[in-house]
């Protein structure tokens, strides 16, 4: 029988600051700090998939890029997602797509840390 996979385990951003991308994080998101997290990422305690920001892995130069992440999908679950855009768009971050009604209840896209297209839906 061959190895499978159950699904991601851990998901995590690169970035050029990872301070800046963390405090992006805490403030606008609500994200915690996990308690142990390694010297070159923050780690946050969300579940059930932990996620990080962490510094570029060799070779990687998001400078060659406009968009980050480009094609990865990034979907956060919110208690309510019209409360969040309403923070985020009175912080001044970037909504990239409208509110909008989806299978998976109300939803809509933000500039995150370093121009990644995040995703918040939710009730």
């Amino acid at each position: 029988m061959p190895a499978t996979i159950d699904g991601p385990d851990f998901v995590a951003l690169q970035v050029r600051d990872v301070q800046a991308a963390a405090a992006f994080c805490e403030q606008h998101l609500g994200l915690r700090r996990a308690a142990v997290s390694p010297p070159h990422a923050v780690v946050f305690d969300t579940r059930p998939t932990p996620c990080a920001v962490r510094e570029l892995l060799p070779g990687v130069d998001l400078a060659d890029t406009a968009h980050p992440g480009l094609g990865v999908a990034l979907w956060f679950r919110t208690t309510d997602a019209h409360r969040l855009h309403d923070q985020l768009t009175t912080a001044g971050v970037r909504i990239l797509t409208p509110m909008t009604d989806s299978p998976f209840g109300p939803m809509f896209s933000f500039e995150g840390p370093e121009g990644y297209t995040l995703t918040a839906h939710g009730d």
